[in-house]
């Protein structure tokens, strides 16, 4: 099956994604504010180096929700960086498959999106498939499901952030601004409880922070490249890298009604992707007949 260089990049997005989480899992015995501040730090580096080559301002123009989507997507990233180190990789990725559910949902209020009657359905089944996980899984402690949950609101809650300043600012601001927030406040809430990397876990904070760049980097390349809806999809593979590596490293498995309540979880955000994507093909269709 010949696939286009798109969809190849978004694949190679998700495995860096995973590569991503697994880092942080390995690093578990050290604070997961740590752990951001090590890939803030990188990030910073790289994305302020980017802009001035590029010779774009760093601070951009909508300063208010650019302060909002990084004040949203530290608490998300250092929320799901704690639950990562605590219950198993592939239960903590069916978590964040959330996301996508508190995104639509916050997205009435933020930009007035419209949710159709079915998706509540789609959104039920989600949720309904996140719960069976964790009720069939005694590793996953109730107060880092609840960290998990909250976790995916606030990461719904960056991406409307995103999506409210549109093309207004370049997308390497929108980037600068999360680790513009996130060095300083880790930084200092680190400096009290530092613990020290030994050896390996150098080389594991640095690839944390180069892994999530080029997964971004890729990520956009195939937005760029492909239509959202064909590409998006492909962001589930990430369940089955966190399976791979969640046994290979961490002899991490589950029970049937585990793997059913992932796969519900999917199902409902893929339908739901589905059919807000069907209905909004529909009313594009109508509005340009009645525009003719």
């Amino acid at each position: 099956m010949n696939l286009s260089r798109g969809v190849w990049y978004m694949i190679v997005s998700v495995f860096f994604f995973s590569c991503m989480g697994l880092m942080v899992k390995l690093v578990s015995h050290i604070p997961s504010t740590q752990v951001v501040f090590f890939r803030s730090v990188i990030s910073f580096l790289l994305s302020y180096l980017m802009l001035k080559k590029q010779k774009v301002s760093v601070w951009g123009n909508n300063k208010k929700y650019l302060l909002f989507r990084g004040m949203s997507g530290a608490v998300a990233l250092i929320l799901f960086y704690e639950t990562l180190q605590h219950i198993p990789l592939a239960s903590a990725v069916t978590i964040g498959f959330l996301a996508p559910i508190f995104t639509t949902l916050l997205g009435v209020i933020i930009i007035r999106e419209k949710v159709y009657p079915l998706q509540w359905l789609f959104f039920l089944a989600a949720f309904g498939g996140v719960v069976m996980v964790q009720g069939f899984d005694s590793r996953i402690a109730p107060v880092y499901f609840i960290i998990g949950i909250i976790a995916t609101f606030f990461s719904g809650l960056a991406q409307n952030f995103i999506r409210k300043l549109n093309t207004k600012e370049h997308p390497l601001v929108i980037i600068f601004y999360f680790p513009l927030i996130t060095t300083p406040i880790t930084g200092l809430y680190s400096a009290f409880r530092w613990e020290m990397p030994q050896g390996w876990d150098w080389v594991i904070l640095i690839s944390i922070g180069l892994f999530t760049q080029f997964a971004q980097f890729f990520m956009t390349k195939s937005i760029q490249m492909e239509e959202l809806s064909k590409v998006s999809i492909i962001r589930y593979l990430g369940i089955v890298y966190a399976l791979i590596f969640g046994y290979v490293f961490f002899d991490e498995t589950y029970s049937i009604f585990a793997y059913a309540g992932m796969g519900l979880a999917i199902l409902g955000v893929i339908l739901n992707l589905w059919y807000k994507q069907l209905k909004t093909r529909k009313k594009l269709a109508e509005d340009s007949i009645v525009s003719n």
